[in-house]
């Protein structure tokens, strides 16, 4: 999309239409004017990564510094959060994260802070103005962090939160409206959590509140120890304080409790440890503090503190957890990628540059490729929506859509994961080959399946897969 727009000011995955496919137009937009700058060049987002994580740490040792006051406590205190989000991964994941994460930072610190200075004040509701922009679940924070404010009796403070928060996010969805007919991006419409006050209410509340938060094992994985830390520091002020100096003294703890359980709820809470990074920065940032006695005379603490201290050792171990799992990610998933999506879409590029594709997991053929896309997971094309939005699964009708829209608008071939059709591959379509690479890590399928869609040209599409030098690890199987 940032390539697109640098060069033909086309706000979509390709350069011949509109598609509302970023969940992070603020980010979408600074890629695209770096590649506008610098030239289009697929390491620029890595570059951008790196240059704000060393934000994020300089944010953390300032935060952190004022907390312990000596150099090896913070130190151990900036490491701890950093992994605890996987930091490296995020970084190399090239994705928007790494600046939300560092929105959030600068946020929490300005907060616990507020007062200081002017600049702190412009800091803290700046980072407010362009969270939304980066990620739409940013809304949740907005919504709590108001309410928090309102409940302690900061109207100004709630009402600003709320104005800085939203009013970006809802010119850009007025824009996006005009575009296409939908408030939100496609992303969001199609991978976020949908309640209607309609007949389905009562199933869609099952879904929010049992397969999303309470049968959602990435919730456990990744939220419950941070979520039983608060709990168990909020209930001992109970019993001592008013529910006015609970509130006041915990307002982080029940924020950042409520933006997990929002987030798992209503967002995508799956264990892809990147989605959840800026929720556990804002849990790392204030809990340490709360544990600092740890760090001082360890072995005192848990003998005074067992319960808190077992909480933090599962805090650990889950840091250890995260850090296991990511490590095949970071040693294997960009192979995964260039294997199967980048060779796809140098393929395309050879042969098929301009042709009309039908395609998902549509990133890599879309941006080294000049292709007219049908994203069949409606992330790149509006028209698919309709059949993706909510989780819904296929049905007869998308089957009848496929098969209609591809005859109508003389689509040539489709590169899809042949499982995400559901069983609703069109007749007329022929399968030529399909692409398999091993080990599993970041791809969504071994197998990627190339259909002739146009049948005329099948034997002209399984002589251009032979002809194409594939990388050795890509097993390329024609179909006779």
């Amino acid at each position: 999309m940032a390539k697109n727009f640098a060069f033909y000011e086309v706000w979509g995955m390709t350069r011949y239409q509109f598609s509302s496919t970023s969940s992070s137009p603020l980010f979408t937009y600074i890629l695209s004017v770096l590649i506008k700058v610098f030239g289009n060049n697929d390491q620029i987002p890595l570059y951008f990564n790196v240059f704000f994580s060393i934000g994020i740490l300089y944010v953390l040792s300032e935060y952190y510094a004022e907390i312990f006051k000596e150099v090896k406590k913070t130190v151990l205190a900036i490491l701890f959060t950093a992994f605890f989000i996987v930091l490296p991964l995020n970084i190399l994941s090239g994705m928007e994260h790494v600046f939300q994460v560092f929105l959030f930072a600068v946020n929490i610190f300005c907060l616990s802070r507020i007062g200081h200075n002017k600049l702190i004040l412009f800091g803290f509701y700046f980072s407010l103005l362009l969270m939304g922009l980066v990620r739409f679940e940013s809304m949740f924070y907005f919504v709590i962090l108001a309410f928090m404010f309102a409940v302690v009796r900061k109207w100004k403070e709630a009402l600003f939160v709320v104005l800085l928060g939203f009013i970006p996010i809802i010119a850009f969805c007025a824009f996006n409206y005009q575009q296409d007919g939908y408030f939100f991006p496609n992303s969001v419409l199609v991978k976020g959590t949908k309640l209607s006050l309609d007949a389905n209410i009562f199933e869609q509340v099952k879904v929010i509140l049992l397969d999303n938060l309470l049968l959602n094992i990435s919730f456990y994985k990744i939220g419950i120890f941070p979520l039983l830390l608060c709990m168990v520091f909020i209930y001992r002020d109970f019993i001592n304080k008013s529910l006015k100096e609970v509130v006041r003294d915990n307002f982080l703890l029940i924020v950042f409790s409520l933006l997990m359980i929002c987030h798992s709820m209503f967002a995508d809470l799956k264990g892809h440890l990147r989605y959840e990074a800026y929720i556990l920065t804002g849990f790392s940032m204030v809990l340490i503090p709360k544990c600092k006695g740890l760090f001082f005379n360890w072995k005192d603490y848990i003998v005074k503190e067992k319960w808190i201290s077992l909480l933090v050792a599962a805090n650990v171990f889950l840091m250890i957890y995260k850090c296991w799992v990511a490590h095949p990610i970071m040693s294997n998933g960009g192979k995964n990628i260039y294997e199967q999506q980048v060779q796809s879409a140098k393929f395309l590029h050879q042969f098929y540059n301009t042709s009309k594709v039908v395609a998902n997991d549509i990133g890599a053929v879309c941006y080294y490729t000049d292709i007219h896309l049908l994203d069949i997971a409606g992330l790149g094309s509006v028209e698919t929506i309709h059949f993706n939005e909510n989780k819904k699964s296929f049905d007869q009708k998308f089957g009848n859509f496929l098969s209609n829209y591809c005859l109508d608008n003389k689509y040539d071939i489709a590169v899809v994961y042949e499982g995400w059709l559901q069983g609703y591959v069109p007749s007329y379509w022929r399968k030529a080959a399909t692409l398999k690479i091993e080990d599993k890590v970041t791809v969504a399928r071994l197998e990627v399946s190339i259909y002739s869609i146009d049948v005329k040209n099948l034997e002209q599409l399984k002589q251009n897969i032979k002809k194409f030098n594939w990388n050795k690890n890509v097993t390329v199987t024609i179909i006779e």
